[in-house]
Order: C-alpha cells, then sequence, then structure tokens
C-alpha cells in the first residue's frame, strides 16, 4: 500500500505556481513587483522648486559659489518635473521663473535687513542675483519643458483649449426645427376683429 501511495504521489505533478514558489522564482503566472511611484500635485511639484531653490541660496552663502543655488534649483526642477502628476504639468511648467524670482528676494530681503539703506541694498543685491543666475533660470525652465513634453504636455493643452472653447459656447441648447410650411401668426396683443358669419339680413325684409 505504502508502495501504490508512492507511486501515485510521484506521479502527481505539481502546479507550477507551488513549484516556482518553492524554488524562489516567478513564474509566467506571476506579476513582477511594480515600484511603488511617488507622485505629488502642482503645488508639492511647486513646493519642492522653491524649497531647493531657498536651500541652493543658503548652500551659496555658506560656501561662497554662486553656481551652488543655481545647481539646486536645476535639481529641483528636474525633480519637481518627474513626480508631478501628468494632468498638473501645464501648471508646472510656467512657475519656475516666479519661483526663482521669489526665493531670490526672500534671500536678498534677509540680507538687506542689517544695511543701513534697506531698499537700496535689496534692489542691488536682487539685481545681481537675478543677473547671474539668468543661465540657470533658463536651463531649469527648458528643461522642466522639455521633460514635461516628453510625459504629455501636448495633452494638457488639448484638454485646455477644449475646456475654454465649450466655456466659450456654452452648454449644447438644440435648436427649434425650422418647417417650410407657413407657421401661425398669432394676433397682437389688443386688437379684436369681430367676425360675422352668414349674410348681412335686411331689417325691412
Amino acid at each position: 500500500m505504502s508502495t501504490r501511495r508512492e507511486r501515485g504521489d510521484r506521479a502527481t505533478p505539481e502546479p507550477p505556481a507551488v513549484r516556482d514558489g518553492q524554488r524562489g522564482t516567478g513564474g509566467r503566472g506571476r506579476k513582477p513587483d511594480q515600484g511603488i511611484r511617488v507622485k505629488v500635485t502642482a503645488r508639492g511639484a511647486i513646493a519642492v522648486v522653491l524649497a531647493s531653490s531657498l536651500v541652493g541660496h543658503l548652500l551659496s552663502g555658506l560656501v561662497g559659489a554662486s553656481y551652488v543655488a543655481g545647481l539646486t534649483f536645476v535639481a529641483g526642477c528636474l525633480l519637481a518635473v518627474c513626480l508631478v502628476n501628468p494632468r498638473d504639468l501645464l501648471s508646472l511648467v510656467v512657475t519656475p521663473p516666479l519661483v526663482f524670482f521669489v526665493a531670490t528676494l526672500a534671500v536678498e530681503a534677509v540680507r538687506a535687513v542689517g544695511a543701513e539703506s534697506m531698499l537700496q541694498a535689496l534692489g542691488l543685491g536682487l539685481f545681481t542675483a537675478m543677473s547671474g543666475g539668468a543661465p540657470w533660470l533658463f536651463a531649469g525652465t527648458a528643461l522642466v519643458l522639455g521633460v514635461a513634453l516628453r510625459r504629455g504636455l501636448r495633452s494638457n493643452v488639448r484638454a485646455l483649449r477644449e475646456d475654454l472653447r465649450s466655456a466659450r459656447g456654452g452648454p449644447d441648447v438644440p435648436r427649434p426645427r425650422v418647417s417650410d410650411e407657413e407657421a401661425f401668426a398669432p394676433e397682437p396683443e389688443g386688437y379684436f376683429e369681430p367676425r360675422v358669419y352668414g349674410k348681412h339680413r335686411d331689417p325691412a325684409e
């Protein structure tokens, strides 16, 4: 009896999923583990660019190299455009110049606090920082635009055009059908004309 059971167990093949699971190799039926993809909204992506710009200005002041702020800004732009949701690409593309200006303005305002003429120091520092960071600003903006085009920026622009077109045209209201036959024309309000049926009878008759 034991010999028959052993033969029966040997004759019954194991499922491929069980064999693959025991051996530690993935079979055809198993899907490979997909990596967790982190996605952020447009506000989150803008916050990433702003934070990287502020950190870059801080490191630039500590190290004494102005290019550090530009490098961190470009790195923040690349990270933001890679993590943002595809539907928010259009909102992110137009923000790097504004974010760079806001970060530079905040840093220069802090630096100009202890100066004799705060307004003059702020204006001079802002002009110098924007002039020196213009190449990095253009590089970060161009990088965001290029990556966004690869990720589907055209579809966002197309959807925006359709929304504007539908908002401009209004809701689709069905038009009344026009018939070739003569339509009924009601009499104007306040106008009454009595109608006499039959022939007029002479009172002498």
